[in-house]
C-alpha cells in the first residue's frame, strides 16, 4: 500500500529567541529535521512531503533531497491547517502518516507500528505522562478513545487525565481527506485543530486505534534553548548506552558528546569530556583520554590519545601516541608506532613507522620518513606568503632542536640537522648540516644600569 508521510515544520519556535528556524536548530550538530527526516526515510515512504513556512527558505536549502516535496503554510491557522496544505499533493490511495519537525527521537519501530494499524483506522500515538500539563488529553470511554481535548480546552476532570497525545498519527488518505474537509475553528485557540479528526471518525463510525510509545524521549517536542538542551543529553546519554552495549568502556556517560558516528573494536576506552564529530572509526584496544576531540578520522589498534589532543579528518596507524595537546589537521597520517608529543603541530603530511615528534614542533606540507627524531622547537616553512612548499625528511633523520625547515627542501637519509639551523638548501645524507650565526663573545662589556 502506498504510504505519504508529511511533517509539519512551519513554526517559528518563538521561544527559541533565535533567527534561526525552530526545525533547525541543531541536536547533536545535525537539525532537528533531519533527526525526522532520516527516520521517516527509513520505511521507505512513496512519497515525503514537508510543510514549511517561518524562514522557509532556510529550511528548503539545508534539505535539498529530490525526494523531497515542499508545501508552504503561508499562515499558522493551527496543525489542522497544515496537514490541509498538504492534502492536494496526497494521494488518494494508501495512508498517511502525519510527524512534526520538532520532535526528533521518534523511532523506526513506533513508526512501522502506525503505519501497519493506520491502513483502515486512524490510530493515534499517545503517552502516559506523569505529569500531563500542557498536552491534549485522551479521552476513553470503555477503553475506547472518544476524542482528544487540548490543554486550554479541558474541564477539571479531564486535566486529571494522565495519558496524552503525542501529535502524531496515521490515517487511511480516502478518510483523512473527509476529515480535513470538516474541520472547524471553534475552540479558544480559534484555530483547527488536527485532534479534531478523533471526533469526525467517532461520528462516521470508525473506531479509533492507538499506539503507546515505549519512552518519553521518542515522543518529546522542542520549544526552547533548555528543552533543546535537556534533548541533547537525553541523545548523548542513548547514543554512549549503545556503545558500551557494544563493549566500549566510557568512563561517565553523562560527560561524553557524540556528534556523528563512532565506530569502535574490542576494548576501547573513552575517557570524560571526549568530543566525537562526524565519521569517527576507533580500531581495537584504543584509549581516548579526557578533554580530547575527534573529528572525521580513523584511529588505528593500540593507539592512545592523551588527554586534550584535537585530531580532524587524519589516519593514525597501529600502537602510536599522540598528546597530550597535540593536534592533527586534516590531512595527517600516521603510520605505526608514530609518537606525535605535547604541543605538536601536524597538517597535509605523512609521518612513517616509529618517527617521533615530541614537542613544540610544526610539520605542515611535508612527508617525513621511518625512525625520523625532530625535536623541540623543530618547524617547517612550508608558506611563502602566497603559496605552500613540500618539505622531505627522509628515513633515519635527526632534526635537532630549534631548527627552522625553509620548503622547497630535502633532508636526505641518515642525515643529522645541528640544533639551532636555518636550512634553506636541500641537505646531503648522511652528514652533519650545519646553519647558524658565528657564535661571539665581547670581552670587557658590561651591562647597562638605569639612569
Amino acid at each position: 500500500m502506498s504510504l505519504s508521510i508529511v511533517i509539519l515544520a512551519a513554526g517559528k519556535g518563538t521561544r527559541m529567541r533565535s533567527d534561526l528556524p525552530k526545525v533547525l536548530q541543531p541536536l547533536a550538530h545535525k537539525p532537528l529535521l533531519g533527526y525526522v527526516i532520516n527516520a521517516s526515510m527509513s520505511v521507505n515512504p512513496s512519497q515525503l512531503v514537508i510543510v514549511y513556512g517561518y524562514g522557509g527558505n532556510l529550511v528548503k536549502k539545508a534539505f535539498p533531497s529530490e525526494h523531497i516535496q515542499w508545501v508552504e503554510q503561508k499562515e499558522q491557522l493551527g496543525t489542522g491547517h497544515a496537514v490541509q496544505q498538504a492534502i492536494p499533493l496526497i494521494k488518494d490511495e494508501g495512508c498517511t502518516l502525519i510527524l512534526y519537525g520538532d520532535v526528533p527521537l521518534i523511532d523506526q519501530e513506533t513508526i512501522q507500528s502506525l503505519i501497519k494499524k493506520g491502513q483502515k483506522n486512524l490510530v493515534v500515538l499517545t503517552y502516559q505522562k506523569e505529569n500531563p500539563k500542557g498536552y491534549g488529553r485522551i479521552v476513553r470511554k470503555d477503553d475506547r478513545i472518544q476524542k482528544i481535548v487540548e490543554e486550554k480546552d479541558c474541564d477539571a476532570l479531564q486535566k486529571n487525565i494522565k495519558e496524552i497525545n503525542t501529535g502524531i498519527m496515521c490515517a487511511p488518505n480516502h478518510l483523512l481527506k473527509n476529515w480535513l474537509k470538516r474541520l472547524n475553528n471553534q475552540n479558544v485557540q480559534k484555530e483547527y485543530y488536527l485532534t479534531d479528526i478523533v471526533g469526525l471518525s467517532i461520528e462516521d463510525n470508525i473506531e479509533v486505534l492507538s499506539e503507546s510509545a515505549d519512552n518519553e524521549v521518542s515522543i518529546t517536542g522542542i520549544n526552547s534553548k533548555f528543552e533543546l538542551a535537556t534533548m541533547e543529553r537525553s541523545y548523548q546519554l542513548m547514543t554512549a548506552k549503545k556503545l558500551m552495549e557494544e563493549g566500549v568502556t566510557i568512563i561517565d556517560p553523562s560527560r561524553i558528546d557524540i556528534r556523528g558516528e563512532v565506530t569502535a573494536g574490542q576494548d576501547v576506552l573513552i575517557d570524560v569530556g571526549c568530543i566525537f564529530e562526524g565519521k569517527v572509526i576507533l580500531g581495537n584496544h584504543v584509549k581516548i583520554a579526557a578533554y580530547s576531540h575527534v573529528k572525521d578520522s580513523v584511529i588505528g589498534d593500540h593507539t592512545s590519545i592523551e588527554p586534550y589532543s584535537h585530531i580532524v579528518q587524519s589516519v593514525i596507524g597501529e600502537n602510536c601516541r599522540i598528546g597530550p595537546f597535540a593536534r592533527l589537521r586534516p590531512g595527517t597520517k600516521l603510520q605505526n608506532k608514530v609518537h606525535i608529543g605535547n604541543f605538536v603541530e601536524i597538517k597535509n603530511s605523512e609521518v612513517n613507522n616509529e618517527t617521533n615528534i615530541n614537542h613544540l614542533s610544526y610539520v605542515g606540507d611535508s612527508l617525513v620518513g621511518k625512525s625520523v627524531n625532530i625535536g623541540a622547537g623543530a618547524i617547517t616553512c612550508n608558506y611563502d606568503g602566497a603559496n605552500k612548499h613540500p618539505t622531505t625528511i627522509e628515513d633515519y633523520v635527526f632534526i635537532g632542536s630549534n631548527t627552522a625547515l625553509v620548503a622547497p627542501i630535502k633532508i636526505g637519509k641518515g642525515a643529522t640537522i645541528a640544533a639551532g639551523s636555518t636550512i634553506t638548501k636541500d641537505a646531503p645524507p648522511g652528514e652533519l648540516t650545519v646553519s647558524r650565526s658565528k657564535q661571539t663573545s665581547i670581552s670587557g662589556w658590561t651591562k647597562p644600569t638605569k639612569k
